[in-house]
C-alpha cells in the first residue's frame, strides 16, 4: 500500500512543524518516567507483598507515636497484608541492592556512553529492566535472593540512564535552552509519582503481581519508539530539517564527530573543583530525596496511617508536580540569564540554594509540628516539588562547564553523590529499628536537613558554570570562544595534533 503524494506533503509539512529536539524532549522525559517506574514501585508494592503485623491503632494525638487518620470502622492493614514471609532485613537488602550496583555503573556509564553513544546505551538498558520486571513475580515467590540479584542488575543498568541523556543534551540542545531541556528530566519524579500511584490502584484491585507485569509493559512500548525516533546527533538524523539542524549547530559548543575523536582529560575532571561542588552538593540533595522516595510511603502507612490506595496517591502527587516546578524553574533561569539579569554562575547558584535550603527547613518543620496531618501533607508537597530547582542550577551546570564531556562528568558525579542513595535508606532504616514513630522520624527529618544545608555551603564557594578550558581535549592553543562556527575547526585540530600532524 502506498501513501497518496498528497498526504506524502501533508506528512513532510507536519514534520517541520515539529522540532527534533522537541521530540527527543518527550521521549527524554518519557523514557525518564520509565525507568523511574520500574526502579520505584517496589518501595509501595514491598508492603503489600509480605505479611504484616497487626497493630493496635491509637488515637490521633500529638504526643502519641503515630497519627493513624484512618476511619474506625476500616483496618489499614487489611489491604497490605502479603503472603511472603520475609524478615525487615531481607525487606532492606531488597530495597538497598538496587542502589549498590546502581552506583557501581556510574564508574563507567559515562565512558561507556562516551564510546557507543546515548541512543543505543540507554535504549539497551531500558529494555533490561523491563524484561527484568517480567521476572520479579515469580523470583518473588521463589526466594528473596533472587529479588536481589534481579534488582542489583535492574540498578546496575538504570546507572547508565543518567549519563546517556547528559551526554546528548550537549550535540542536541542550543544553550539558551538548555534550562527548559532539563526539565525533561524531572521524568523521573513524575515516573515516581506515577508509580505509587499506579501500584496503589494495582495492588488494591488486581494484586501485587500487576505491578511488575505492568511496569515491563509499558517499559517495551517506550523502547520501541526510542528505537525509530531518536539519534545520537542532528548529523545522523535522517529527518532533521536543515534550518533546525543549522540552529543547533550554530547554539552549541560540542560536535558528535569531535567528541568521538577527543581523548578524556580523565586529571583536569578529577581535579576540577568545580565537578566536586557539583557532586557533593547534589549528594545533600539526593539524600533529601531519597528520604521521601523510598520512606515516603512507609511514613504514610506507619505514622499516617493511610490505606494502600491513599498511600500510592498521596506518596506520588507531589513527584508528578515535579514536572510543573521543574519547567517553572527551568523558564525563570533561562530569562534571568537571557536578560542579563544575573550571569549564569550566579543563576545556577541562586537556584541551588533554593532547592537544597529551603527542602532542608522544611525537613526540619515536619519533624516538629505534631499530628497536624493536613500542614504535614502540604510541606512534603512543597519540599519535593521545590527539590527540582537544582536542576536549573547544579545539575544544569554539568552541561555549563563541560557540554564535550557532560556524559563523563555526570557519571563521576553521581558515582559520588548516588552514594547517598545506598547509606540515606541505611540510615533511616537504623533510626527506625525500634520502631516507625513520631520521634525516630523527627530524627531521620534533621538529619537529612543538616545533610542538604552542609553540601550546599560547597557549591556555593566552589560551584560554576563557566566552561572549563579541559572541554577541548588535547587543544594546546585556541582562544576558546563559545562559538558554535569554531567547532569544526577545533575538531580537526584535535584530530591533527591525536595523529601527530
Amino acid at each position: 500500500m502506498t501513501i497518496p503524494i498528497a498526504n506524502k506533503c501533508l506528512l513532510n509539512r507536519l514534520r517541520d512543524k515539529i522540532p527534533t529536539r522537541f521530540v527527543l524532549y518527550l521521549l527524554s522525559m518519557s523514557g525518564f518516567m520509565v525507568s523511574f517506574i520500574i526502579r520505584n514501585d517496589i518501595n509501595l508494592t514491598i508492603l503489600a507483598m509480605v505479611k504484616d503485623k497487626k497493630r493496635n491503632l491509637t488515637v490521633n494525638s500529638a504526643t502519641t507515636s503515630h497519627c493513624y487518620t484512618i476511619d474506625k470502622s476500616s483496618n489499614a492493614t487489611e489491604d497490605y497484608g502479603g503472603t511472603l514471609d520475609w524478615s525487615p532485613d531481607a525487606q532492606s537488602y531488597i530495597i538497598a541492592a538496587f542502589y549498590w550496583m546502581y552506583v557501581c555503573a556510574h564508574i563507567i556509564g559515562g565512558a561507556v556512553t562516551q564510546k557507543f553513544g546515548t541512543k543505543r546505551v540507554f535504549g539497551y538498558v531500558q529494555l533490561t529492566c523491563a524484561l527484568c520486571s517480567f521476572c520479579l513475580p515469580t523470583a518473588s515467590e521463589t526466594h528473596y535472593g533472587l529479588v536481589i540479584a534481579i534488582r542489583s542488575v535492574q540498578g546496575f543498568a538504570s546507572g547508565f540512564v543518567w549519563p546517556a541523556m547528559y551526554s546528548i543534551v550537549g550535540h542536541w540542545i542550543p544553550k539558551q535552552e538548555r534550562s527548559r531541556f532539563m526539565s525533561s528530566f524531572q521524568g523521573s519524579n513524575f515516573g515516581t509519582g506515577i508509580s505509587y500511584a499506579l501500584c496503589g490502584v494495582l495492588i488494591a484491585n488486581f494484586g501485587w503481581k500487576a505491578v511488575f507485569y505492568t511496569s515491563g509493559t509499558i517499559g517495551l512500548v517506550w523502547c520501541t519508539l526510542w528505537y525509530f525516533l531518536v539519534f545520537d546527533s542532528p548529523e545522523k538524523h535522517p529527518r532533521i530539517s536543515r534550518e533546525e539542524q543549522e540552529y543547533i549547530r550554530k547554539n552549541t559548543d560540542s560536535s558528535y564527530a569531535c567528541r568521538r575523536q577527543q581523548k578524556v582529560p580523565w586529571k583536569s575532571i578529577l581535579s576540577s573543583a568545580p565537578v566536586w561542588a557539583i557532586a557533593i552538593t547534589c549528594f545533600g540533595r539526593v539524600w533529601i530525596l531519597y528520604t521521601f522516595t523510598i520512606y515516603g510511603p512507609q511514613y504514610m502507612k506507619h505514622i499516617l496511617g493511610f490505606s494502600v490506595e491513599k498511600n500510592g496517591l498521596l506518596s506520588g502527587a507531589p513527584f508528578m508536580a515535579c514536572y510543573i516546578s521543574t519547567v517553572m524553574f527551568g523558564y525563570i533561569a533561562d530569562q534571568i540569564m537571557n536578560r542579563g539579569w544575573l550571569t549564569k554562575t550566579t543563576t545556577r547558584k541562586l537556584f541551588t540554594f533554593v532547592g537544597q535550603i529551603v527542602p532542608s527547613l522544611l525537613c526540619i518543620l515536619m519533624g516538629y509540628i505534631g499530628c497536624n496531618v493536613v500542614v504535614i501533607l502540604i510541606l512534603y508537597f512543597l519540599a519535593i516539588n521545590i527539590l527540582s530547582a537544582p536542576f536549573a542550577g547544579a545539575m544544569a551546570s554539568i552541561v555549563d562547564i563541560a557540554p564535550n564531556f557532560s556524559g563523563l562528568v555526570v557519571g563521576f558525579c553521581q558515582t559520588v553523590y548516588m552514594i547517598a542513595g545506598v547509606f540515606s535508606p541505611l540510615v533511616a532504616g537504623y533510626i527506625t529499628r525500634d520502631g516507625h514513630t513520631i520521634a525516630a522520624y523527627q530524627t531521620n527529618f534533621n538529619i537529612t536537613a543538616g545533610m542538604g544545608i552542609t553540601t550546599y555551603i560547597v557549591y556555593q564557594i566552589w560551584g560554576s558554570a563557566e566552561i572549563q578550558k579541559w572541554n577541548y581535549a588535547n587543544v594546546r592553543e585556541t582562544d576558546l570562544m563559545l562559538d558554535a562556527n569554531k567547532t569544526k575547526k577545533l575538531c580537526i585540530q584535535n584530530k591533527n595534533e591525536v595523529n601527530g600532524q
